[in-house]
């Protein structure tokens, strides 16, 4: 494999820890739940995440949509350590230290924005047999402030370091860009053609669709390629799969590798996370 080096791969988002942990069906009813959901934490969940920290076997992740994809590609990567760098924003509290301590584990080079405004963003995983609750709260991730972070010289030498840089959230990009058409090889095709500041590389546009194939432009063609296929009974977990696909993505495209196998890595991330419940991973990864 080609060598890589620390700091090579940037990202940055909401930094959320995970929270997760098996409750009843009374927990979910008592703050008005569905068993399978995802939505933002209101007033009535406040209580919700002390409650299940107190009276439940939690397991802490550093999640987050960004932070997961980073967190991925480092596993892919493996050696050397801290080729992902993150940076989002904390508070300065008890779940702050266990997320610095689950990246750090996680072998990324995370740098937080530390304030205490507002408590650090967690999202509450509540499940129940087969389903997962997902309650978001995303606080301090709110809070990142460019002037007293990103500017610094510090942690700017470490954007400069990067080679490849992951912003995530761009679901809504083609109704705000108003292409008025839902085929998704077209509104790749035309991504790919909006304006861009740096001429010397093409832009490239990946979509993923779920079980269907994976969209990609490749120079001027819209190409397709094929998910791993999967006994449906073999899938757990739905909800880290995008990200994971991100994250194969990345470790592939970091080390400088062709498209087509930055799709195979992110295909294979994805195909290992859906079997594990939550954005987990095995030791290794055994991808060839």
């Amino acid at each position: 494999m080609p060598t890589v080096s620390q700091n090579s791969l940037f990202g940055m988002g909401n930094p959320l820890l995970d929270i997760s942990a098996v409750v009843d069906k009374d927990f979910l009813d008592k703050y008005g739940l569905k068993p399978n959901d995802q939505i933002l934490a209101e007033e009535k969940h406040k209580a919700l995440f002390d409650e299940i920290v107190n009276k439940s076997k939690v397991e802490y992740h550093a999640g987050g949509s960004t932070q997961n994809s980073v967190k991925i590609a480092q596993w892919m990567i493996q050696e050397p350590h801290k080729v992902a760098t993150f940076f989002g924003c904390i508070g300065t509290d008890h779940f702050g230290e266990i997320l610095k301590q689950k990246a750090a584990e996680a072998h990324v080079d995370a740098h937080y924005y530390e304030q205490n405004q507002e408590p650090t963003g967690t999202c509450a995983a509540c499940i129940t047999g087969d389903n997962r609750s997902l309650v978001a709260n995303l606080a301090a991730a709110n809070c990142y402030n460019k002037e007293k972070h990103l500017d610094i010289e510090s942690n700017w030498s470490l954007v400069e370091k990067a080679r490849v840089y992951y912003i995530a959230e761009a679901a809504t990009f083609a109704k705000e860009q108003g292409f008025e058409t839902e085929d998704i090889a077209e509104i790749a095709h035309r991504v790919q053609n909006l304006p861009k500041v740096n001429k010397n590389r093409q832009r490239i546009v990946v979509f993923t669709q779920g079980r269907e194939d994976t969209v990609a432009t490749v120079g001027d063609k819209v190409k397709m390629f094929p998910v791993l296929d999967i006994d449906q009974n073999d899938i757990v977990d739905t909800n880290g799969a995008g990200d994971a696909f991100v994250g194969g993505f990345l470790s592939a495209l970091v080390q400088d590798q062709p498209l087509e196998e930055c799709i195979r890595a992110g295909h294979y991330a994805a195909h290992v996370i859906i079997r594990r419940s939550g954005c987990t991973f095995p030791e290794k990864p055994d991808f060839h």
